[in-house]
């Protein structure tokens, strides 16, 4: 079990971190309602001129490519520097890196050019940040086995110098020695857009109020997919419909309940699978 995080929902709402976005204009709206439903304060700020400012003032700061340019590589870059320097985390989705070269291309820029604490994707983002094969059909990740995320993710934080978070049928995050696989959430996450998304900028209202990152991000994990189990039997066990909004229910709501044991399995247990050395 993760130790001392079961208060984190609380922190958030008590202290309203500032997420900066640079998100995805897909998913602009559901980002910030989901932010705003755990108790964080969102703002999305995209142009050159101000993202340094804006991230030196953020809480973290959360940079998705899912509606690339080259605009925005820049501006990221700009604004990652900026955080940087002023000690605010930042965390990458490098969504859709694989599909085309230019996303691959653009997510390694920022890694070269910016100190990330953590880097959130499906497994075939993240094997193609680190020059191996995975299938990918526009920005969903093919099934890459079982077993595969663990082994991959420790790779990967190795290979990137940071936290990496894989995200599917179980959740893994590791710094490349020790990690946890988070079971849980739902498979309806899968069919609003978005959820992937929010997620990312959730870690980071996490990563807002506690320094130990690696035991934040698991229990954003933990505590996500709790709220998307949730959401699922609120809407009346129907469809994405119904999902969405008794989802940013179940987010308002996640501090009144604790992150379940038995979904984490902890660096322990993965040491025997060749997880950790």
């Amino acid at each position: 079990m993760i130790p001392n995080m079961q208060h984190l929902p609380r922190a958030i709402k008590q202290r309203r971190p500032l997420i900066h976005n640079m998100t995805n204009v897909v998913v602009t709206n559901f980002t910030a309602n989901g932010l705003l439903a755990i108790g964080a304060s969102p703002v999305m700020a995209y142009a050159r001129e101000e993202t340094a400012d804006m991230a030196k003032m953020a809480d973290a700061l959360v940079l998705n490519l899912g509606t690339l340019s080259s605009e925005l590589v820049e501006s990221a870059i700009t604004a990652g520097r900026s955080a940087n320097l002023h000690g605010v985390p930042v965390l990458l989705d490098p969504v859709g890196a694989g599909a085309t070269a230019f996303r691959t291309k653009s997510a390694l820029a920022i890694l070269r050019e910016v100190r990330v604490s953590m880097v959130r994707g499906n497994a075939a983002e993240i094997a193609h940040l680190i020059g191996e094969s995975a299938g990918i059909k526009g920005v969903d990740a093919d099934d890459t086995g079982e077993d595969a995320p663990v082994d991959l993710a420790a790779r990967a934080a190795n290979r990137l110098g940071t936290i990496v978070v894989i995200t599917g049928k179980e959740d893994v995050i590791t710094d490349g020695s020790k990690g946890y696989v988070i079971r849980g959430g739902h498979p309806l996450l899968t069919l609003v857009t978005g959820t992937g998304c929010l997620l990312t900028s959730v870690m980071g209202a996490f990563a807002a109020v506690e320094n130990d990152l690696l035991a934040v991000g698991a229990a954003a994990l933990a505590f996500y997919g709790a709220a998307a189990s949730r959401a699922f039997e609120a809407g009346g066990f129907r469809g994405p419909g119904s999902f969405q909004p008794a989802f940013l229910d179940a987010l308002y709501e996640m501090d009144r309940y604790e992150i379940d044991e038995e979904a984490i399995v902890c660096h322990r247990a993965l040491a025997g699978r060749g997880f950790l050395q």
